[in-house]
């Protein structure tokens, strides 16, 4: 596992994505490891590099015994953006994460090209960590899970028991009692109150309706505080990235990311490329070269709008849209649509199960005699592809 040396402990770190594409660190909350992002993880390596660390005390780094600072903290982020190779990086940390990257922007921004702050404060009450730190210290991680999850999420994503509040629930406990409670006293001793003002790089502050630990009226002040920061306010609690995953991707994708699309021309172009990547470069360009005056501006309607803007949306993952689509067209008994898009799918790699299972629910909810057809002619396809690949094996 690849870690950065940073003063007395190595901080775990992971990259993910295509390098070509530029890089975005995450900060986690305390209590949380790098796994916390795995909801936005699809979607955000559409658009970035994405670097994903554990706070020291945490997860996979080393927990040193004695007391943790936010400045540590800091040198921590540094260490590991030297060692991912990173020269300049946008940074988005969440609640401990988020005072991490205050620290960072206002004491070490030179490579920090832009900032999220979610869910986080620049000072807190000592009394409540002074508290937390004997809690868990005595009685162990298990002592204030159930607080933790109360602050963390709403009572209704609590209530509903799901995966993703599983797996935080779980790393929770897993966690190391000192190196918890190491966090919580930098925690503890935070107060970057002053230094808010001294951040010059554009700032977006994310803060929760329903967060009971870092109020929307914090993040006020913070986005107050720092020129021209701008403020998003999401429907969740603390924990946002699990809570409510397609409206943080939007804030941060909507900030972070300079818009592609700038005319007509450009969304065009941009549509025509996603259409070759999801239908098959051979196939578009064939159409394309067969558009005639009579249909050339319902073509050039389609490429801008059907693949300028919905095909190149990262709010579905592609089989899920292929998927939708594929449902769409059974339900439509457009079979011509069909075909298309099944053979699409199958040249992308897609598993003949994953068809399987749509047309399955097709049949429940489209009727029987409507996935009967897809059916048959997604059996057809499926069979010349597998011809196509015997012949292929048996010309090597």
């Amino acid at each position: 596992m690849p870690h950065a040396l940073s003063g007395d402990a190595r901080i775990y770190w992971r990259a993910d994505g295509d390098r070509s594409l530029p890089p975005l660190i995450l900060g986690n909350s305390i209590g949380t490891d790098f796994a916390a992002w795995d909801p936005v993880m699809p979607r955000l390596m559409r658009h970035f590099y994405v670097v994903r660390y554990d706070a020291r005390g945490h997860g996979a780094s080393d927990a040193p015994a004695g007391e943790y600072t936010i400045a540590q903290l800091g040198a921590d982020l540094d260490a590991v953006a030297i060692a991912a190779g990173l020269d300049r990086f946008d940074y988005c940390g969440v609640s401990l994460g988020g005072m991490v990257g205050m620290w960072y922007a206002a004491n070490r921004p030179a490579r920090l090209r832009r900032l999220i702050l979610a869910n986080t404060a620049p000072k807190f009450d000592p009394a409540i960590w002074r508290t937390r730190i004997a809690t868990v210290l005595e009685k162990g991680m298990d002592s204030i899970a159930d607080m933790a999850m109360a602050r963390f999420f709403t009572p209704e994503f609590v209530a509903r028991n799901g995966i993703e509040f599983q797996r935080v629930r779980n790393t929770f406990l897993s966690m190391s009692a000192p190196g918890y409670a190491g966090c919580c006293a930098a925690i503890r001793d935070l107060d970057l109150t002053s230094s808010l003002s001294a951040i010059k790089v554009p700032t977006l502050v994310l803060t929760g309706e329903r967060d009971l630990s870092t109020p929307p009226a914090v993040g006020q002040q913070i986005a107050a505080a720092i020129d021209g920061a701008a403020v998003v306010a999401l429907p969740a609690a603390h924990i946002a990235a699990t809570e409510t995953p397609v409206q943080f991707c939007d804030a941060v994708i909507e900030f972070l990311v300079e818009p592609p699309v700038e005319t007509e021309a450009d969304r065009y172009a941009y549509g025509l490329d996603r259409r070759k990547q999801v239908l098959g470069r051979e196939y578009v360009e064939q159409r394309v070269a067969s558009v005639t005056p009579f249909n050339k501006r319902f073509q050039a309607f389609i490429t801008r709008y059907a693949w300028g803007e919905l095909w190149t949306s990262s709010r579905f993952q592609d089989v899920e849209r292929r998927m939708m689509v594929l449902s769409m067209m059974v339900a439509l008994g457009r079979w011509e649509e069909f075909e298309l898009h099944v053979g699409a799918a199958l040249r992308a790699g897609v598993e003949a199960q994953a068809i399987e299972e749509a047309l399955v629910q097709a049949a429940v909810y489209c009727g029987v005699p409507a996935a009967n057809t897809g059916f048959a002619l997604a059996g057809k396809i499926l069979a010349k592809a597998s011809e196509d690949a015997a012949k292929g094996a048996a010309a090597k």
